[in-house]
């Protein structure tokens, strides 16, 4: 976990210097909290153009669960690294890789029996509507 870590922060590490180097070699003289704003300004908004067409997508087809398994998947692996990350800090227990894959494992596997449970909800409900419709032929 910990050289997890240390390689993205050296890869972020490398980011930041190529965009400092820019910033010095077209005298912008932006400054660090300048360069946050717009950095991460443009990779938030391209993050939305990416992921917009998609989410319409998903909702104009009736995948609203979809959306919200990615939502709550994405926010899954923000409190798993935080939780590993704050004992890492507090020294209140160790950080490790296997805690985030086990807790990420964990809400995929309750996600997945969720999902059975809910498909069979829904085939009894369809079940019920059709076996109604045909009585209603009659």
């Amino acid at each position: 976990m910990k050289e997890f870590l240390y390689y993205i922060v050296e890869i972020i590490a490398k980011i930041h210097n190529r965009i400092m180097q820019l910033n010095n070699a077209y005298e912008y003289d932006f400054t660090d909290k300048e360069l946050h704003f717009i950095v991460i300004g443009i990779l938030g908004m391209a993050c939305i153009f990416c992921v917009y067409p998609i989410f319409k997508w998903l909702a104009n087809n009736n995948h609203v669960m979809v959306i919200a398994w990615i939502y709550v998947f994405t926010l899954i692996i923000v409190i798993t690294f935080a939780i590993e990350i704050g004992q890492k800090v507090t020294h209140t227990g160790n950080m490790d890789f296997a805690d985030i894959v086990f807790g990420i494992v964990g809400f995929m596997a309750l996600f997945a029996v969720f999902s059975v449970i809910r498909a069979i909800y829904h085939a009894i409900l369809k079940g019920i509507k059709n076996l109604s419709d045909k009585r209603q032929k009659r």
